[in-house]
């Protein structure tokens, strides 16, 4: 189970969405009850049907960021930079007065340090230094830079997206969870963007809570396995925060015996990061690095909502974990047999 071979699977290109369904909550929802070893098709909006009164869902309210831009070398060669931390970038401003942060960059001949790069509207920026596939670069004009980058910037959509155009308007808002608040994220987190506020009234009004907590999705999270032994892979930290609200909540639903249902594999990774032996947790910011496989016994999260991902990735391993490889596995296999949509903009399962 530890073998990256071991969690790769086939799937047709037909089945990888490029356009979200045109109502969220219409979305396909596979229910996985491990206790009864079956699987059941819904759709999203029938998740209220499947919480119970007192469960507490936990969102990550992060917002991703236009973190794309494109422009020129000095050269006049063209560039595209992702910016991949964010945060990094802001408590740099904090500190230094000037954003600096860690980026990847497309170009034909990767920039040196000391290159200068012109991007979107009036962006100028210099690589200070590269390592690996990472560039750290600073982008002049202080404060200014956070409008530049809003005016300039395109959503990061992922490589696996591919349409004509790309990037639309509709995109700005349906890669955005409707909960969205903290601007940070240079990826969504897809299992809620099926969520509608309709939806959130529904499950409101069934007494089922909410607590929102903190993650902004980072490059790491995508970054591929390259080892055959996944125990080997290192995991990149992305920044959390978790209120004092938002941790009572938590821990007083784990006290009295409910339901804590994580909403995305990144929540999932934050509350197992702060949860202690009794999955009651501590409120604060820091950086998460928790890789979750087959073997980590889960001490917060009772059940989880998530998307369908990538083989051979971290959040399939994560998901084997919290069921097993084998079952999870042929879930993967039911849903391609009943034409199941996958990854960012596909369906979702219900992990109980």
């Amino acid at each position: 189970m530890y073998q990256l071979s071991d969690y790769d699977y086939e799937l047709p290109q037909e089945r990888i969405a490029q356009v979200p369904c045109e109502e969220r909550s219409a979305s396909r929802l596979l229910h996985v009850h491990r206790k009864k070893e079956a699987l059941a098709h819904h759709h999203f909006f029938d998740l209220a049907n499947l919480l119970s009164t007192g469960d507490l869902l936990v969102v990550n309210d992060t917002r991703v960021i236009p973190a794309r831009l494109v422009g020129k070398k000095e050269t006049g060669g063209r560039v595209e930079v992702l910016i991949i931390d964010y945060a990094g970038g802001v408590n740099a401003l904090g500190e230094k007065g000037f954003f600096q942060c860690d980026c990847l960059v497309k170009a034909s001949k990767n920039p040196k340090p000391g290159t200068i790069l012109h991007l979107g509207e009036n962006i100028l920026a210099e690589v200070i230094s590269v390592r690996q596939y990472i560039s750290e670069i600073r982008f002049f004009g202080g404060n200014a830079f956070i409008n530049a980058l809003k005016r300039s910037g395109q959503i990061p959509l992922p490589p696996y997206i591919k349409r004509t155009g790309q990037v639309t308007q509709r995109d700005t808002q349906d890669y955005q969870t409707v909960y969205a608040a903290r601007e940070g994220a240079v990826a969504a987190p897809t299992a809620g963007l099926h969520f509608t506020r309709s939806l959130m009234a529904d499950l409101e009004t069934k007494g089922v809570q909410v607590a929102n907590i903190t993650l902004h999705v980072g490059y790491g999270t995508f970054v591929p396995v390259r080892v055959k032994d996944i125990r080997e892979h290192q995991i990149h930290s992305e920044y959390y925060a978790l209120s004092m609200e938002a941790a009572q909540k938590i821990n007083q639903a784990k006290q009295e015996g409910r339901r804590v249902i994580a909403v995305g594999t990144t929540s999932v990774r934050t509350l197992e990061y702060l949860a202690d032996d009794k999955g009651c947790v501590t409120p604060g910011t820091g950086s998460c690095d928790l890789f979750i496989y087959p073997g980590y016994t889960f001490k917060c999260v009772d059940a989880m909502v998530t998307n369908f991902h990538l083989p051979k990735s971290t959040l399939l391993m994560l998901v084997s974990a919290f069921y097993t490889r084998k079952k999870m596995i042929e879930a993967y296999e039911t849903a391609i047999g009943a034409d199941y949509r996958f990854f960012s903009y596909g369906d979702a399962m219900f992990i109980e």
